[in-house]
């Protein structure tokens, strides 16, 4: 499975689709009173979870075998988000090599932590406080990257590494896309009349939503960096909204794989447990952690998966 398997045409449809959708719901939810702009956040919140996966794909060069396309079409799709492309781009390779270790250990804690720090931060993740903090890291990337290198960032164990990646060149295009994504917005809320009472709304459900799916499909996994993840069971039009993101850990295992091949893979293997089951599993909070995490991979050590 390389670049020729990549179903380009289909990434590309879907893509434009999704676009045009989500600002058609924007547009709507500007002009209608609340139970109206509540059904259109429902079906904003998951129809951006696609966009993501989108993102997603084009972050492993993987929605279109040209990177001009591939980038271009990613820098559009993070708009939406709203981040920065080549900020989602370099911090997901950092996920593959640091998955599960005392970076990416949200859902527990050590003797020595405090358990007050673990419970915000978990239950901030879980209703979507954190996703703010992703359009304010691009625009801080953006405006000043020193500051995201500095001691309150590298004490952290959830930042400490997350931000190595970003040499001159990422910080150029980090720039290029935030400055862009702005004037998108600029010229959206003028051309389409947008009111920031609807949009806001929007965003909050999508930003709910988009959380929870973020570590659903790695709490409570295994410590290990390649296999520290679950193969969920969904529904089919879930599993569609998804991009089969469902099969997560089979996405650790391949990082280089369309999802539109995921199922292939995953042929004559059974689902780790139901995705509303460990859902609901989420809300129990944080659990103690005697067993020691793993190390991060080199960034080779994610290339050479296949």
């Amino acid at each position: 499975m390389n670049r020729e398997t990549i179903p380009s045409g289909l990434n590309l449809l879907m893509a434009g689709g999704v676009f045009f959708l989500a600002m058609a719901l924007l547009w709507l939810a500007s002009r209608l009173s609340l139970p109206g702009q509540l059904l259109c956040g429902l079906l904003f919140a998951q129809l951006l979870l696609t966009n993501y996966q989108l993102i997603h794909e084009a972050s492993h060069e993987l929605l279109h075998p040209d990177v001009r396309i591939n980038d271009g079409v990613g820098m559009v799709l993070g708009w939406l988000f709203p981040v920065s492309f080549t900020l989602m781009k370099v911090t997901h390779v950092v996920h593959h090599c640091c998955n599960r270790s005392d970076h990416e250990m949200f859902d527990c804690y050590y003797p020595g932590d405090s358990r007050l720090i673990k419970w915000f931060q978990w239950y901030g993740l879980l209703t979507g406080v954190w996703w703010w903090l992703v359009p304010l890291g691009s625009l801080l990337l953006a405006i000043r990257p020193a500051w995201l290198r500095s001691p309150p960032f590298r004490k952290a164990r959830t930042t400490a590494a997350l931000f190595d990646d970003f040499g001159p060149e990422e910080i150029r295009r980090v720039r290029r896309e935030t400055l862009l994504g702005l004037l998108f917005w600029v010229g959206a809320f003028r051309l389409l009349d947008l009111h920031w009472p609807g949009v806001l709304l929007l965003y909050a459900l999508f930003g709910f939503n988009w959380a929870t799916r973020q570590y659903v499909t790695h709490a409570f996994s295994p410590r290990d960096v390649v296999n520290g993840a679950w193969n969920l069971r969904v529904g089919r039009l879930h599993g569609w909204t998804l991009l089969n993101g469902q099969w997560d850990r089979l996405h650790h295992q391949h990082p280089h794989v369309s999802w539109i091949h995921l199922p292939d893979l995953a042929r004559g293997r059974d689902y780790d447990q139901d995705y509303w089951r460990q859902y609901l599993r989420l809300w129990r909070g944080p659990k103690p952690c005697g067993e020691p995490g793993p190390d991060c991979l080199p960034r080779t050590g994610y290339e050479v998966l296949e």
